[in-house]
């Protein structure tokens, strides 16, 4: 396989970006300079039983850790950040300089992140994955794109491990809201976090919310689609009705630029078999969610 391999042919084969966003409700990052391991908590530095507290901590609470860290060069410094942020937007931010002080971000992540005691809300963060060891593409081809947000937006932006979804490389997520788009380059992904940081949604590269399932996230990215410019906060609530195997009925309840009421017919498929990783050493199937329908309801069919 070539260096950008498993992007490249992604593309060539036009994979469907929406309903492919990882899932996670809760956040843990840990700022680390690297070298990155293929699988991030078994990176130098972290040793086993704080690593085994920080994903025990994740699975407890339906979240996901990443490292993270400054694109660039990167000066060596005793004391390394890190953070928990939930869905909501709380944020709880701390330091370490052993190994252990991160069993204070293992607590943190369990409890939940506290409340900031001053009134102004944080910033978003956003994640640029570039875990090249794990999969060649994320280095290739996110780290360009790294250091274009990072030179826009550098207080804002931080490379990280593995998000999921190699072959959607160059692969951003924004955090709080778990927004995650992919196929980008230089130029789109400056276009999609200042349209994402105005509160619009660019549905070409939108893959989906960690936050909700993927049915959800592909009706989302088909109203996106259909009535941009719009974004999650139009979104007040989602309900999903499964109506079969693999079908369901989405319902979204709209504000601002989103009608008000919006129901989806979504429908999983399997893709056929892939090299879906560049590491990959035999084909795989990824599952498609495809909307056969978007419509406004009328009054007699609304939930």
């Amino acid at each position: 396989m070539t260096a950008d391999h498993c992007a490249t042919e992604a593309r060539l084969r036009a994979d469907p970006l929406q309903g492919s966003a990882a899932r996670a409700q809760r956040w843990l990052l840990v700022e680390h300079r690297g070298p990155w391991a293929v699988r991030a908590l078994d990176s130098t530095g972290l040793s086993g039983g704080v690593a085994t507290a920080l994903h025990e901590a994740a699975l407890a609470t339906r979240g996901r850790v990443l490292l993270i860290r400054r694109t660039g060069r990167r000066p060596r410094r005793a004391v390394q950040q890190w953070a928990v942020v939930d869905h909501d937007g709380t944020q709880q931010w701390g330091t370490w300089r052993r190994p252990e002080d991160l069993l204070r971000a293992a607590e943190v992540m369990l409890d939940g992140p506290a409340p900031p005691a001053h009134a102004r809300p944080p910033q978003p963060l956003v994640l640029v994955c570039t875990h090249g060891l794990h999969d060649t593409c994320c280095a290739v081809r996110g780290r360009p794109v790294a250091g274009a947000l990072a030179a826009r937006w550098p207080d804002h932006t931080w490379e990280c491990t593995h998000v999921g979804g190699d072959r959607f490389a160059p692969n951003v997520l924004v955090l709080p809201d778990g927004a995650c788009y992919g196929n980008l380059d230089e130029d789109s992904a400056q276009e999609v976090v200042a349209a994402h940081l105005r509160g619009v949604v660019t549905a070409a590269h939108f893959r989906g919310v960690s936050t909700e399932p993927p049915a959800v996230q592909a009706a989302l990215s088909a109203a996106f689609t259909r009535y941009r410019p719009c974004g999650l906060g139009d979104v007040r609530s989602v309900t999903a009705d499964r109506t079969g195997d693999a079908t369901w009925t989405v319902t979204l309840h709209g504000r601002g630029r989103l009608p008000l009421l919006v129901q989806a017919d979504v429908r999983r498929v399997a893709a056929p078999a892939e090299l879906l990783t560049c590491r990959a050493q035999a084909p795989s199937s990824a599952f498609r969610y495809v909307v056969d329908a978007l419509r406004i309801p009328s009054a007699e069919q609304a939930p």
